[in-house]
């Protein structure tokens, strides 16, 4: 007996007020502080080993842009894409056919011949006139075979000829179709063939998937598996790809510890550092990990300059409003501008996106996301907000998420006001896919997000979802 499910949590530390950057810095205002740190060694954000850094931060103004606040999903998905379409890929670079995997083409890829350069055969059977089939049963003579790779011995195949074929081999110039192994008899030198075919029936012409000079993959296409068939399939070994950007990852809180750390009784291992790693490797880019920040408003800052000079950042933690949530604070040292500061989701409603220099000056700006720290809203928050970002810097077309309907297994009860994107497990058959939500204990519980394989999208005006009714998927 199926019961129904309540979503009615709320995430820890994540206000339904507006998140704006004020506290020890406002708009307008001072800072004077002195800090000397030591930074551990770390392979994924200083090679050569541990370094020494001194600084004075002395009585300079700060200035705040104006906040725009909490928007609703569509508005907020809607901000990056536009921000995305102004984005350009990196320098591009000559790839190898098997590293071009999940990366973006820096050129077009056209066909180097008619495909397929010759009529091909779909089924095993006999090739031959469709004409001779024009009364049943007809007995046609046997001149010869054809396998994948070979022709027939003579190359013509006359009225009343028959050449057994094998699936993928070209058919015999003279023959206009290809009858099924399982309709014929073979006699001998000859076949008896039961059943007619039309002409073209089962081959594929000459040149019908594409013909020689035919663009196959635009620049900008994405290379996944069918994509890399493509190419290989016209001979290109090496191809001219954008260079991965690189994306600082930098997660924050006094209470995380590094993954090979034994955690004291308040402390829990850095989870987002690697799971956004492998997000962002997915993704086509190259993660870098920065050390952990602590709730320290002047290591905090030095962090995000390092991560300012990459080609994106994104933070984990810090974005709600604790009195030690201090992104924002110390993202507005940086002139940051703030596109959003909070989306109407769950989880993730504490997003922020914005783009900031590194330093006075500098000549261009670096797109941040301030995503939460509740391991569950930062992966949930990637996938609808940071992946469109990213693939315009890999190069491609910023990507619309794709939804797709299934059955709801059972009944789901939330509050309205959200969209909200709930851990679930699609399954089913072919013919009727079912979804329901996976046991979960709020956006910290990274083994819920384990068990699920797609998101039951919740719309914010909805607080019912009937078992049987049709629902929106979001496939992880």
């Amino acid at each position: 007996m199926k019961c129904h499910s309540s979503v009615e949590q709320s995430e820890r530390g994540e206000s339904d007020g507006n998140v704006g950057a004020t506290g020890w810095v406002g708009a307008g205002g001072f800072i004077r502080s002195s800090a000397r740190l030591r930074l551990a060694k770390d392979d994924t954000f200083n090679r050569g080993g541990s370094v020494e850094l001194q600084w004075r931060i002395t009585l300079y103004p700060v200035t705040v842009h104006a906040q725009p606040g909490i928007l609703a999903f569509p508005e907020a998905r809607r901000a990056v894409e536009e921000q995305a379409r102004t984005l350009h890929p990196g320098p591009a670079e000559l790839a190898a056919l098997p590293r071009s995997r999940g990366r973006v083409l820096a050129e077009d890829i056209v066909a180097d011949r008619d495909f397929p350069p010759f009529p091909r055969a779909t089924r095993d059977g006999y090739a031959l006139h469709s004409a001779d089939l024009a009364a049943l049963p007809a007995t046609l003579n046997v001149i010869g075979e054809v396998r994948a790779g070979s022709s027939l011995a003579g190359g013509l195949l006359a009225r009343g000829e028959a050449a057994e074929i094998m699936t993928g081999a070209p058919v015999p110039e003279g023959a206009d179709a290809v009858v099924m192994l399982e309709y014929t008899a073979r006699q001998g030198a000859s076949v008896e063939v039961r059943r007619a075919v039309a002409a073209g029936e089962n081959l594929v012409p000459t040149g019908s998937e594409a013909r020689a000079g035919q663009l196959l993959l635009p620049r900008g296409t994405r290379m996944g598996f069918a994509e890399i068939a493509v190419a290989a399939g016209v001979g290109k070994a090496q191809m001219s790809i954008y260079g991965a950007p690189r994306v600082g990852i930098l997660s924050t809180g006094d209470e995380l510890v590094d993954v090979d750390a034994h955690p004291g009784p308040h402390q829990i291992r850095n989870s987002n550092s690697y799971s956004l790693a492998a997000q962002v490797e997915a993704a086509g880019a190259e993660p870098v990990r920065l050390p952990i920040a602590p709730d320290d408003p002047v290591v905090l800052k030095h962090l995000i300059e390092a991560g300012l000079a990459l080609h994106l950042l994104l933070l984990t933690g810090g974005v709600s409003m604790g009195k030690y949530d201090l992104v924002e604070q110390v993202l507005a040292q940086f002139d940051a501008e703030f596109f959003f500061t909070g989306a109407q989701i769950q989880p993730g409603r504490p997003v922020v996106f914005g783009r900031a220099r590194s330093a006075p000056g500098a000549e261009t700006a670096t797109y941040f996301f301030g995503l939460p720290g509740n391991p569950v809203s930062t992966m949930v928050t990637f996938e609808i907000f940071v992946r469109p970002l990213l693939d315009a810097l890999c190069g491609a077309p910023p990507g619309k998420l794709r939804f797709l309907q299934a059955r709801l297994g059972a009944e789901v009860r939330t509050k309205t006001g959200l969209t909200r994107f709930l851990p679930a497990q699609l399954s089913g058959e072919v013919d009727r896919t079912e979804v329901e939500l996976v046991r979960w204990q709020g956006s910290g519980d990274v083994a819920a997000m384990a068990r699920a394989n797609c998101f039951l999208v919740v719309p914010p005006d909805r607080e019912r979802l009937a078992a049987g009714e049709l629902v929106s998927v979001l496939l992880r």
